[in-house]
């Protein structure tokens, strides 16, 4: 099949020129674009939406907005990070992708071989991965997320939370005493959460299994009630949301 990756980069003629080298070795699939962060983080929220996750995100540094230094450090958050291989025109940020255990970082002009070995990187990582990658969720407990109330901080837990609803680059955590906006993307958080109870519904929408009080099915249209709230449940997600929660309510005491 091929890699599934992601190419980023502000300026169209080095996006096109990256995408011909990607695209000219056999080792790489499906190729997405993106010209700046934000927008490199919903197509890797849809990836993650639609279970097809993007193996290795090419990236540049310097770009307006979430520069790929600050998005670098959003997806070494994920419990299944994508590799990322920085590909830049300077290199005064090796020290960063250092930090947070780029897989590569290549300067441009890029030389064809240069990025084949740094396909090789990314496919070496990966299999060595692959080992590990249906034993379930990393142990400990999910991470709180900090939020600021009244200018003090504190720590909400996925206990608390009985949805979570995404806002551009933010997520809003609803709660049962309220909610918290926070700046998380909402696939970054389904990875950091990954393990804690929490199911994707909809390209907007994560939602505690445990407060998911009716599932409904009208006319070809699920939804989800939660709490006093009615959500919409994708059809992509309709059948492994319903065998979730036949199979909680078959553990149910």
């Amino acid at each position: 099949m091929g890699l599934r990756v992601l190419a980023v980069d502000d300026e169209g003629p080095a996006l096109d020129d990256l995408v011909h080298l990607l695209s000219s070795d056999p080792r790489i699939g499906e190729i997405h674009t993106a010209r700046d962060g934000a927008a490199a983080l919903r197509r890797l929220d849809r990836s993650l939406a639609e279970n097809r996750p993007i193996a290795a995100v090419f990236l540049d540094i310097r770009m307006p907005g979430l520069d790929g230094t600050v998005l670098g450090r959003v997806l070494a958050q994920f419990a299944r990070a994508p590799h990322i291989v920085y590909v830049t025109a300077y290199d005064d940020h090796a020290v960063d992708a250092f930090e947070i255990k780029a897989t590569d970082y290549i300067l441009k002009p890029v030389r064809p071989e240069r990025l084949r070995e740094a396909i090789r990187r990314v496919l070496e990582g990966s299999e060595g991965a692959d080992g590990g990658a249906d034993a379930g969720p990393p142990p400990g407990e999910p991470e709180p997320m900090p939020v600021e109330l009244g200018g003090v901080t504190r720590f909400v837990t996925p206990a608390e939370v009985l949805y979570v609803e995404a806002q551009g680059d933010y997520a809003r955590l609803h709660a049962q005493g309220g909610s918290h906006l926070v700046r998380i993307p909402l696939a970054a958080l389904q990875e950091r959460w990954r393990g804690a109870g929490f199911v994707r519904v909809h390209r907007s929408h994560l939602v505690s299994l445990s407060a998911i009080k009716e599932l409904r099915l009208d006319s070809g249209r699920c939804t989800v009630i939660v709490g006093d709230v009615e959500l919409p449940v994708s059809r992509r997600h309709v059948r492994e949301l319903r065998d979730l929660l036949v199979r909680r309510a078959r553990r149910a005491p």
